[in-house]
């Protein structure tokens, strides 16, 4: 079965880094996009970024455009996300995704907390 779990997440001061990791398995990792979504208290969980299977664009939310990196090791079965810059608003559980088959799989989400 579909199973993707993240790693990584923690409590960081503004302006500083985290990367976050994402390990799937039970589906053919290097031939899917992967994506990663956040959800911060109170809100709806909004898409991040994009990292297609092969080619294509990688594509970023405006707010973290310039600032997130997403990247992916296929040899690994993972998915990365470089977080730089980070801001207060950040502050959220983030999941990785895939959807396959005309289903979204996620994972348990790792919390980031930016904070003073």
């Amino acid at each position: 079965q579909v199973q993707l779990v993240e790693s990584g997440g923690g409590l960081v001061q503004p302006g500083g880094s985290l990367r976050l990791s994402c390990a799937g398995s039970g589906f053919t990792f290097s031939s899917n996009a992967m994506r990663w979504y956040r959800q911060a208290p109170g809100k709806e969980r909004e898409w991040v970024a994009t990292r297609p299977s092969a080619g294509g664009t990688t594509t970023y939310a405006d707010s973290v455009k310039g600032r997130f990196t997403i990247s992916r090791d296929n040899a690994k079965n993972t998915v990365y996300l470089q977080m730089n810059s980070l801001k207060v608003e950040d502050t959220a559980v983030y999941y990785c995704n895939v959807f396959r088959r005309s289903v979204n799989y996620w994972g348990q989400g790792t919390q980031v907390t930016v904070s003073s």
